[in-house]
This record gives C-alpha cells, structure tokens and sequence, in this order.
C-alpha cells in the first residue's frame, strides 16, 4: 500500500505512525512545502521517501493534513493526479468550504471528508505521537458522496487505528466544533494574552502559576499558522460562539459587582454537571 501524507507535521506525522504499526507491506512518501520538515520526517523514519504531487500516480490513500486555507488549493490539485482506484482525505478543522470547493470536482467520490477530533498544543514532525487516534471521534462528512469501495477503505483503516466514527454534514461540524474546539483555542489564546500583558515580569508569571492556568492557557502554545485560517473559514460560527461566550462572562462581572454570590455560586454549581457530561464521552467504549 502506497500511502501519501501531505503535510508531515503532528497529525500527518501521527496517522504515519500508526499505519506503518497497524498495516504490514506500506510504503509511506511525505509531501511538505518545508523541506526542512521532510528531511526531519525521514530521519525519525515516520516517512520513508520525499514525493512531489508527480508521485500522486501511484498512491492507493492520500492524506491531506496542511493549514484549511492551503487545502482549498491543493485538495482538487491532488484529485488530478491520482489514478481512479486512490482515497484522498482531509483532516482539517473546517469542512464546509472544503467540501464546496470539490463538489464539482471529476474525481469527487475519490474523496473523503473527515475531522479525528485529536491532537496537542505542538507541532512539526517531532510532535507526532503513536496511538494519537486510539478512543478518539473521527467525524466524517458526505460520506455519500465517496465511491463505496473507498469507504470502506477508509473504515478500515479508521477501525485499526482505534477510532470512533460519527457521521455529520459540513454545516453541522462546522457550527459544533465552533463551540467545544475553536471557542477554546481562542480563550485560550486571550488568557495568555491578558497574562502577559498584564505581568510585565515574566518571572511573576511563572513563580505563580498552578497547574490550572497551566491547563487553561496550554492551547495558546498551538500554531497561528494553522489556526488563523481555521478562524477564518469558520468565522461566523466562531463570531456567535463569542457572542454568547462573551454575555456568559459580562454577566459573570455583573453579578460579582453586585455582590451575588449566591447566583455565582449557583452558576457553577450548574456547571459542575460538564463533569458527568465529559466522565460519559471518556467510559465510551470502542465496539
């Protein structure tokens, strides 16, 4: 199985990883604009040959793993250079724009639109992880529009690599990652920004923080590079996400001028309930 990953960065790397562990006979080339990042995939052999979009012709699984900006442009490039039998999925943040943009495409049922809701705050071919996949939700959208065949494929492979399948039409994915991912890298990012414009001494900073904002703050240490445009293609689910995240805190500040801690401490109190909510998603059990 020829299998090609383009962008050999932490999730390309990782999905590299647990295919050459889970499938025998594989011979995995890496694409990359940076070919700083090529030469260190090879050498900690998580890629075992260069490629260019020329190679494509041989490749049975295409996995597309760059920033959703670049995706638009280089997804329906791919499709022209593959032969009619190869699967070609994204792993991008964003799925309606993706998805529009090869609806039309003469290859559309080669590929597959798909979101494994994993990964860290690093990035680049150091950061990947073996068994990053293993219990996570892979959310797959348009499924139908994928030649049979392929999805199985793609299935199989999803299944060896431990994953969970939800299917989702790209709206829907778009409007709910908005709130349980993109709206955490975003207050992520603002706490790390209030910190440290607000404590000038970095040193005060580092002396005094807890394991808590440890925690909150550690998506703020996530690429720009790839989350600037996700913020951008999701912009208006982002922008009523920080609609409502915003009230949430102004109302917060009002009840703490008033005095009422007694409505504060119902507020979290009706929080704590995240508890059994997220307890539920961990005892999920693989099939």
């Amino acid at each position: 199985m020829n299998v090609f990953i383009v962008g050999v960065g932490l999730i390309g790397g990782s999905l590299a990883l647990d295919i050459r562990k889970e499938f025998d006979n594989t011979v995995i080339y890496g694409i990359d604009r940076n070919e700083d990042h090529l030469e260190e995939a090879l050498s900690l052999e998580i890629i075992d040959k260069k490629a260019t979009n020329e190679d494509l012709a041989i490749a049975d699984i295409v996995f597309v793993s760059i920033p959703v900006d670049v995706s638009l442009i280089v997804i329906p490039e791919i499709l022209n250079h593959i032969p009619d039998n190869c699967l070609v999925l994204d792993v991008g943040s964003t799925k309606e724009l993706v998805c529009d943009a090869i609806a039309d495409h003469p290859k559309r049922r080669n590929f597959l639109a798909t979101h494994p809701i994993a990964g860290t705050e690093f990035s680049g071919p150091q950061a990947a992880l073996t068994d990053l996949y293993r219990g996570k939700t892979n959310i797959i959208c348009e499924v139908e529009k994928t030649a049979f065949k392929l999805q199985e494929k793609a299935l199989e492979i999803f299944s060896k690599l431990g994953m969970r399948i939800r299917y989702m039409d790209p709206k829907s994915h778009d409007k709910h990652i908005a709130y349980v991912s993109h709206l955490s890298h975003i207050s992520s990012f603002m706490l790390g920004k209030t910190v440290i414009e607000k404590e000038k001494n970095e040193r005060d900073i580092f002396d005094m923080a807890g394991s808590g904002f440890a925690s909150t703050v550690r998506l703020a240490k996530s690429s720009p590079a790839m989350w600037t445009p996700i913020f951008e293609q999701n912009k208006n689910n982002v922008i009523e996400t920080l609609d409502e995240y915003i009230q949430n805190l102004q109302n917060f500040k009002t009840l703490l001028e008033q005095d009422n801690f007694s409505e504060i401490y119902s507020e979290m109190e009706n929080t704590n309930h995240i508890k059994q909510i997220l307890n539920g998603i961990q005892e999920v059990k693989l099939p």
